[in-house]
């Protein structure tokens, strides 16, 4: 018979008091447990994947460690959190960010045992699964993402600024539009000439990691752009910062923003591989701000430049674009700076659709927007809207391409021929007769 004990891991300042407390209760056996320290969130990831179970994870929340990427890392091991707070711990919502209970940084053992079996199991047999744990609330109403990249040089960040400029004319977002530069090498400030430096994307991220922000506090991270209708939120100061970001409060960022706008048109960079396509963790988390807003996009806009080597460059974009998940129908491929020679487009497109033959994406994909070629210098520098003949074509295609996703048929919905018996048969001398609904 196996004796069925608690086995906790602890995450928290090597010399935090309640840590030495939990593990002279667990070696004294004053509580059936068996304590796991860790001082690293590392270490913490580690001990999650190593395939054992763990009936909770008690993480200090004053360490610097504690973030939504360790609960999460916790939840997807079917290990619920408890946050330890005391005086110096920042403000946070348990509800929001995943974690099951507090208890102060000063709790007793009756304390503990009162949580742990109100939210936790106790582990015998190595065999028995973990219990899943409930999904965190998703709210309601969620604004559109539309997420614009493109290689370097190709003009993908001045597409953005056209596509935002075009929908915060429509009436119906209220002039509630934002251009979010994601892009990891920023350049929406000098395009913008924006004088301040912040607050930005790593402000509103930073705000994210352990909170949700209300859309007032989200909307006070972004500046007016008035002669173009939109509001417009910085983007990294360093490319390195990038490092200081954490793959979660990215997502529950995005998520912030989507609440406190009706349109979200996100720059990002044209690096989008993970871990599943070249095998490193680092490069994956690198590439998680344009990773994160091309998935949840509803149209991706996917920017080249003309010539044999744009061409090339855009095919390979849309290729990445597809290995990672994102649908052949949400992707809007733009040639910007196209010639005006009706002949010199249809060979683009025919390039185009030539590349991409092998991956099949030719046919889920729409042709491409030519994006004319334009002098843009002054009207940038200025601060002007920029020209319809530069808005018009890829605000249509992005309108055309929502549009096609809102009309989307559920899959499935023609009836399936079921052979005789398949269902199974009434059980004999059934009687249905009374008690019909």
């Amino acid at each position: 018979m196996t004796t069925e004990r608690y086995v906790l891991l602890g995450l928290a300042p090597a010399r935090a008091p309640w840590f030495a407390s939990m593990a002279q209760w667990a070696t004294a056996a004053t509580i059936a447990a068996e304590f796991v320290k860790c001082v690293s969130a590392d270490e913490v990831r580690a001990r999650l994947t190593s395939g054992r179970r763990h009936s909770a994870l008690l993480v200090d929340a004053g360490s610097p460690s504690f973030d939504r990427d360790v609960v999460d890392a916790a939840r997807s091991a079917s290990t619920p959190v408890i946050a330890i707070r005391d005086a110096r711990s920042p403000a946070f919502s348990s509800a929001d960010i995943g974690v099951v209970a507090e208890l102060p940084s000063t709790f007793g053992r009756d304390d503990l045992l009162d949580v742990l079996t109100a939210h936790c199991q106790m582990i015998g047999a190595g065999d028995q699964l973990p219990p899943a744990l409930d999904e965190a609330s998703v709210p309601l109403w969620l604004g559109q993402l539309v997420a614009v990249c493109g290689p370097g040089g190709t003009g993908a960040s001045t597409v953005a600024i056209a596509l935002a400029q075009g929908l915060a004319a429509d009436v119906r977002h209220g002039r509630r539009v934002v251009l979010a530069d994601l892009a990891r090498r920023a350049d929406q400030a000098m395009l913008h000439d924006a004088q301040d430096l912040g607050p930005g994307a790593q402000e509103l991220v930073e705000a994210h990691r352990l909170g949700r922000p209300e859309p007032d506090e989200v909307w006070r991270t972004t500046f007016d752009v008035p002669r173009r209708g939109y509001r417009l939120l910085l983007g990294l100061r360093r490319p390195e910062a990038w490092s200081a970001l954490r793959p979660r409060a990215i997502d529950a960022s995005l998520v912030g923003l989507r609440r406190a706008f009706q349109v979200v048109v996100a720059d990002v960079a044209g690096d989008v591989e993970g871990e599943a396509e070249c095998g490193s963790v680092d490069v994956e988390e690198r590439n998680h701000l344009a990773r994160s807003a091309v998935l949840h996009s509803s149209v991706v806009v996917a920017v080249g430049a003309p010539g044999m080597k744009g061409v090339h460059s855009l095919a390979g974009l849309v290729r990445s674009l597809l290995a990672i998940g994102v649908a052949g129908g949400r992707i809007v491929p733009v040639i910007n700076r196209s010639p005006r020679n009706p002949r010199s487009r249809a060979e683009l497109a025919r390039a185009l659709a030539g590349l991409l033959a092998p991956t099949g994406g030719e046919t889920a994909l729409a042709g491409p927007v030519h994006v004319p070629e334009r002098k843009l210098e002054d009207v940038l520098r200025d601060g002007g809207p920029l020209p319809g003949v530069v808005v018009n074509p890829v605000l249509h295609a992005v309108r055309v391409v929502s549009e096609r996703q809102l009309d989307r048929p559920p899959a499935d919905v023609d009836p399936t021929r079921i052979a005789p018996g398949s269902l199974g048969s009434w059980p004999e001398g059934a009687d249905f007769g009374a008690g019909g609904g």
